[in-house]
């Protein structure tokens, strides 16, 4: 199995050679890893991050640096144990959800979704994807089915501001104020139209939008239970993660706040006048369990979320919490010739090196990545520079995070993309 030579771990720790900074400053080995990680926040290239990787055997790699607040020799640092808003990370978790149900025969994938909620019976088509209220162009005539919304063909979609960012839209953003946070969710989406919109028929394309929301809502219909609690007991507790769709007081004592953005001069400035994010909300009565953005961990538990993954394909997971071949489903590319061309525009803002498909439950590289992952992988990331990738070809599965608002006019940010490639460059070079 994959492990890490003497002189690959060094090399890890000498990443610092393609993060824009100067040997001469470094003195030690033994605290490359961390003058890393706090030269990227002193000169205002990135704030704190975590990096790790794991095989099926165990870790191999897990670092941490810099400090809560950049630039404040007074605030704490942070570890691998600092939690994190994974935000879209939270959609590999809420299909595995989905797909533990499939399993066990009480969701089929090609079910009509209106079967749980009648308010996707009557989707509409739109053109428009920067307005709440779009121009309708007409109402959708093919069904959308369950495998839809896994392999994000179903064609929800988020809004786009102008510059080809995205919008948070009220169903993020608000507080739910009732009992019935499904109808409240359907009818943000909804708002003054006819139907909820969608950019095209369902099966027919790829678009990035609520499926995993509406995917997770499911799960709770099924199980009876909030999406929150139905994790804690099919997914967490049995692989000893902390993590929760609630900003619990364990989880707040160790959590780094979304506080900075990067504006057009390149330097890194405090997040201000953030718009309201209703998942932050701290009165559990108020918020959505939404399986596209609604989850806190560290990125040590989701590390071990990936280990299992790999346990399982090698035989050796301990009470595995899928079967092998649901497993191998998750690198299954499922999208046609149309939808591949979608999604290697939205691969973009990650700095996607080969083209892309999209599986049951996350992206996938069709080719091999050089001197990185092997084609076949599963990964994504998320809005705050939560990122992620398993390959099953090599063994390996990685993890690199920070918080920040990464995405913001249709390109990710590129001194994250930077460190997250050299990291994994790194990495493979390292292994034995």
């Amino acid at each position: 199995m994959p492990s890490l030579t003497a002189q690959g771990k060094e090399n890890l720790d000498k990443l610092v050679v393609c993060i824009n900074f100067k040997l001469s400053n470094i003195l030690t080995t033994a605290h490359y890893a961390h003058i890393w990680v706090d030269s990227l926040v002193q000169e205002g290239t990135l704030p704190a991050l975590v990096v790790g990787a794991t095989s099926a055997d165990g870790e191999i790699y897990l670092n941490a640096g810099g400090k809560k607040i950049v630039g404040d020799e007074s605030s704490e640092n942070i570890d691998p144990d600092t939690v994190f808003w994974l935000c879209s990370s939270t959609k590999f978790i809420a299909h595995i959800a989905a797909l533990q149900l499939v399993e066990k025969g009480k969701l089929d994938m090609e079910t009509p979704v209106k079967e749980y909620f009648p308010q996707l019976g009557d989707p509409v088509i739109v053109e428009d994807m920067t307005s709440y209220t779009p121009e309708v162009v007409a109402s959708a005539t093919n069904t959308l089915r369950v495998k839809h919304l896994l392999n994000f063909t179903a064609g929800t979609f988020y809004v786009q501001s102008p510059n080809g960012g995205f919008e948070l839209n009220k169903a993020l953003t608000s507080d739910y104020v009732t009992d019935d946070k499904h109808t409240e969710f359907f009818n943000h989406l909804k708002g003054s139209l006819p139907g909820v919109p969608l950019r095209f028929e369902p099966g027919s394309n790829f678009i990035y939008g609520y499926n995993s929301d509406i995917l997770g809502f499911i799960v709770e219909k099924i199980s009876k239970q909030t999406l929150d609690q139905y994790m804690q007991e099919n997914i967490f507790k049995p692989l000893g993660v902390e993590a929760s769709f609630y900003l619990t007081k364990s989880l707040k004592e160790k959590f780094l706040p979304l506080a900075y953005k990067r504006p057009s001069d390149g330097q890194l400035e405090p997040y201000s006048n953030q718009p309201n994010v209703g998942i932050i909300a701290q009165d559990p009565s108020k918020v959505a369990c939404l399986g596209g953005v609604g989850l806190y961990m560290s990125l040590r538990g989701y590390l071990s979320i990936l280990r299992h993954l790999l346990q399982v394909l090698d035989g050796k997971a301990d009470k595995p919490i899928l079967k092998p071949e649901t497993v191998k489903s998750l690198f299954v590319p499922q999208l046609n010739e149309e939808g591949c061309k979608s999604i290697d525009m939205l691969a973009q803002i990650f700095s996607a090196p080969g083209p892309m498909s999209w599986t049951n439950a996350s992206a996938t590289n069709l080719t091999d990545w050089k001197n990185r992952r092997r084609a076949g992988s599963a990964s994504w990331g998320g809005w705050t520079g939560t990122n992620f990738w398993i390959d099953p070809t090599t063994g390996i599965a990685g993890v690199m995070g920070i918080q920040m608002l990464c995405i913001t006019s249709g390109s990710g940010d590129p001194n994250l993309v930077k460190a997250y490639g050299t990291f994994e460059e790194t990495l493979y070079s390292a292994i034995a």
